[in-house]
């Protein structure tokens, strides 16, 4: 009994805290759909910023900075969004309000991309990089259109399925009826 093995028995063992992967890495948030079309979205974002930066000489280059600027930005925005999903700041921030943020960023992004990559078109040269760029520009303005298009598809559709569920205006015969009936 010196040794406290009358507490043995009686004891809980101490608790490990959960596994961790390093650096906090997971695709568990970024389930079915969700992370092919992210991947697709930075990899045309990206491609878009490194055909833009081929392009060595331009005659009005107005369109091809702003073209630079959007497709870089979307691109890091992309990559920012992407890490979340992916590490620990998910948890940290809340499901909520990753899902906002993302909901929010996602059709801003689509809009600048697709503004700019109209006037990258009309502006450029015709050069065969600068038709890259700006079909890249595009195929990621769909990418981002895309999730936000499938995304308000799933909030209507969650609407819709809830309000099945759960009709709160359809006022059934026995909540008409008074509890104290005068007469």
């Amino acid at each position: 009994m010196e040794n406290g093995a009358v507490y043995n028995a009686t004891t809980e063992p101490e608790a490990k805290g959960p596994h961790r992967r390093p650096f906090g890495c997971t695709v568990r948030h970024l389930q079915g759909w969700r992370l092919p079309v992210k991947v697709v979205q930075a990899i045309f974002s990206f491609s878009a910023v490194v055909c833009e930066e081929v392009v060595d000489s331009c005659i009005t280059c107005g369109g091809l900075y702003f073209f630079e600027f959007i497709s870089c930005s979307a691109f890091l925005l992309s990559l920012l969004i992407l890490c979340v999903y992916c590490t620990d700041l998910y948890e940290s921030l809340g499901e909520e309000k990753v899902q906002k943020l993302n909901f929010w960023a996602v059709p801003i992004i689509a809009a600048w991309f697709l503004l700019a990559s109209i006037v990258f078109s009309a502006s450029c040269s015709g050069s065969a990089v600068e038709k890259a760029a700006c079909a890249f520009g595009y195929f990621a303005t769909f990418a981002f259109a895309a999730e936000c298009g499938i995304e308000i598809y799933l909030r209507q559709k969650q609407k819709i399925d809830e309000r099945s569920q759960n009709p709160a205006n359809i006022p059934r015969a026995a909540e008409n009826r008074p509890l104290n009936k005068k007469r």
